[in-house]
């Protein structure tokens, strides 16, 4: 049984035409349960003078309050990503759960109050009508019923927003249950224990709206995705071929999916154009293999988390003029230039024409140079391999 505070995660296949229907009709339902409901409890709990089930009915108006917040976050969570949202309006589902545990709480706290102030004042003493008991009853059948249903909807479309509004009437049902037993107490000489019924409901109330507002803000707030889901998206890019080690894995909640930053290592030789691949494949995997709704993949040649970064080096022009600088005359302009930016040093790969190498006393001195060079331990560059190009 998923708890109030779990997110449900969408599948592939599923679109979000169905998923916006599907809340559309579970929320009308709930509304018009809760309409029927909410009349008759505060009606009959006035008229009957029992604090408990016009408490549970001052709920039940709540949640239909609660209801149109998720219909509107609804409608406009489902809307595609723009040029001022990016990444979608999913989050709207977020706030809606946001406002929807901080109402339950309010709510909770108050009615918690007022019932503290009746017990302590010796007020609780009034004996309340036998016909509260059986609208508490006809609650508490009703709303379990429709918390089953609304359940159901939300496991088969993986809606956080549908769960929490689920689990939401759960806590309604249960809140019926204490309420029933407080009214039937009541009815059998134990006068207070409708107020204390009342307290009782109010404080499962608060603590329900706080799991859901704690959840919620802490999507808000970019929290990342549990340990066993980080676990199984690092076994994911670390078996994509190609992918040789991971590090700065980053994930963050978005409603009902999750962003997901990385950085992934591949063979520092391999061509730009191969090491894009590799990245884009490990992104794809991860994309099919979770409920994730964007993938960002920085390709690495080295863990730059251990390993001194490269990028206080200078650049390929300026390299190019420091060798001519070192290696004078004896360097011919180079037809093409690999450079390697590997553990704080410059691994280069010089390529000269075939008529360079026709001149062995040049090539000679090169080669004298670039060994004192790197002996001496230069500054930038770690290695020099010179390479012949064929004339094409």
């Amino acid at each position: 049984m998923l708890e109030p505070t779990q997110v449900l995660t969408q599948p592939a296949g599923m679109t979000d035409p169905e998923r916006f229907r599907a809340a559309q009709r579970c929320t009308l339902t709930s509304v018009a349960v809760n309409s029927v409901l909410s009349v008759l409890q505060i009606t009959v709990g006035w008229y009957g003078q029992s604090r408990a089930l016009m408490a549970d009915g001052v709920h039940t108006l709540s949640d239909l309050l609660s209801d149109f917040l998720v219909l509107f976050a609804n409608r406009h969570g489902a809307k595609a990503a723009d040029e001022e949202h990016p990444y979608g309006h999913q989050r709207v589902e977020t706030a809606a759960t946001f406002l929807l545990g901080a109402g339950l709480l309010l709510v909770g706290l108050s009615i918690l109050w007022n019932a503290g102030l009746r017990l302590q004042s010796g007020q609780a003493s009034q004996s309340v009508h036998p016909l509260t008991l059986v609208i508490a009853l006809v609650t508490l059948a009703s709303k379990e019923s429709l918390f089953h249903y609304l359940m159901g909807v939300a496991r088969k479309h993986r809606s956080q927003m549908l769960a929490a509004n689920a689990w939401h009437t759960r806590v309604d049902a249960a809140t019926s249950l204490v309420g029933a037993v407080g009214i039937g107490g009541n009815l059998l000489g134990f006068t207070f224990l409708d107020t204390l019924a009342a307290a009782l409901v109010a404080f499962m109330i608060a603590r329900v709206g706080w799991k859901l507002g704690y959840s919620a803000m802490s999507e808000l707030i970019d929290t990342g995705l549990s340990e066993q889901e980080v676990a199984a998206i690092r076994e994911t890019l670390l078996t994509t071929p190609g992918v040789r080690g991971i590090h700065e894995l980053r994930t963050r909640r978005m409603a009902n999916q999750a962003l997901v930053d990385a950085h992934v290592m591949v063979d520092p030789r391999i061509s730009v154009s191969e090491g894009h691949y590799i990245g884009e494949s490990a992104r794809g995997r991860v994309l099919e293999a979770h409920p994730v709704l964007d993938v960002m993949v920085h390709v690495d040649p080295e863990d730059d988390t251990r390993i001194k970064v490269s990028t206080t080096l200078p650049g390929r022009d300026d390299l190019l003029r420091y060798l001519q600088d070192r290696l004078g005359e004896a360097l011919p302009l180079p037809s093409k230039l690999v450079l390697h930016y590997l553990e704080g040093k410059v691994d280069a790969e010089v390529f000269l024409d075939a008529a360079a190498w026709e001149d062995p006393g040049r090539m000679d001195r090169l080669h004298r140079k670039i060994l004192a060079m790197i002996d001496a331990g230069d500054e930038y560059f770690r290695s020099i391999q010179l390479h012949r190009t064929n004339a094409q």
